[in-house]
């Protein structure tokens, strides 16, 4: 594959400015940012957040996220056009805010953030904040950002077990389930965080028996993907208080309806699907997609390939 051409796509800029990336994208191969209009053909490399069917004519596509879910794969590998990602450079990211979670849970800083906008110098009651250490999180999905979290929770002196298709061993994780065992893996968890991919097999996954088979003073975490849960079951929950509450990251209408009753929860963190965003986004992308370059150069496969 010679790529003579690299064209970020406006899209982009829901993940970091354009001009940023074609910056830090600058080097011997021309780069340009293009809108919709573009056209493309086989020396091209396009780097962006959607997919467009134009990019099907482009030798080989990038996406700036961990997720391909919106990209048809067997379209790419019909017209025999290359899809990577960007797994792999969250590892520190979304894991750094799944802390942020867990903290503002256990310390109850959610509950203090929003009354500080009424002066509000009521203390929560005494038995509503609690330590981290001591308490078990459950790791659902141990890629890349799961283990980020394990390594962060350990660190914090959780209790860590995690999920993952093979059940083999992972550092920090002191018993790994496997999918089938999962409502066994929540049963004792203070704290249940999502870090699966969205796939046939975990759309609906958390649903109202396994919602049912958490703690009742337990937490939900998603920085996944939204489908991963059943949202009315989860919304049933918090309201039954089968769920002490839940941060989510990811949703399923994004953005979130305006009138959608999780704004008005407490109990709940909601954050507009920023778990990854970092001022050097562009700059790990770029890394990721400037080795993939090279790889192209000798001959060798790319990188977090898909399609």
């Amino acid at each position: 594959m010679d790529i003579d051409s690299i064209a970020v796509h406006e899209s982009v800029a829901k993940a970091c400015p354009p001009e940023s990336m074609v910056a830090a994208l600058r080097g011997e191969v021309p780069v340009e940012t293009v809108g919709d209009d573009a056209a493309f053909g086989a020396g091209d490399c396009v780097v962006t957040f959607s997919p467009r069917d134009a990019f099907l004519d482009a030798a080989w596509v990038h996406g700036v996220r961990a997720g391909y879910d919106e990209f048809d794969v067997a379209a790419y590998e019909a017209a025999g056009t290359a899809l990577t990602n960007s797994t792999g450079i969250h590892g520190d990211t979304v894991p750094e805010t799944v802390v942020g979670y867990l903290t503002a849970f256990a310390r109850r800083l959610h509950v203090y953030r929003d009354r500080q906008g009424d002066r509000d110098w009521t203390h929560e009651p005494y038995e509503a904040p609690f330590t981290l250490a001591g308490e078990r999180v459950c790791v659902v999905g141990l890629g890349t950002i799961g283990q980020g979290v394990a390594d962060r929770a350990a660190a914090l002196g959780m209790d860590v077990v995690g999920v993952r298709r093979s059940g083999d061993p992972v550092e920090n994780v002191e018993r790994v389930y496997t999918p089938d065992e999962l409502a066994a893996a929540v049963a004792d968890a203070r704290f249940v965080v999502l870090c699966c991919p969205l796939t046939e097999a975990t759309e609906g996954m958390v649903d109202a028996a396994l919602l049912e088979a958490m703690r009742d003073d337990g937490y939900l975490v998603n920085v996944a993907r939204g489908p991963v849960v059943v949202e009315d079951a989860l919304l049933a929950a918090l309201e039954e208080g089968s769920v002490a509450g839940a941060a989510l990251d990811a949703h399923w209408a994004e953005p979130l309806p305006e009138t959608h009753p999780l704004w008005d929860h407490e109990s709940v963190i909601v954050t507009p699907h920023v778990a990854a965003f970092t001022n050097r986004y562009h700059e790990d992308v770029a890394a990721l997609v400037r080795e993939n370059l090279d790889r192209t150069a000798r001959g060798e496969s790319l990188r977090n390939r898909v399609a």
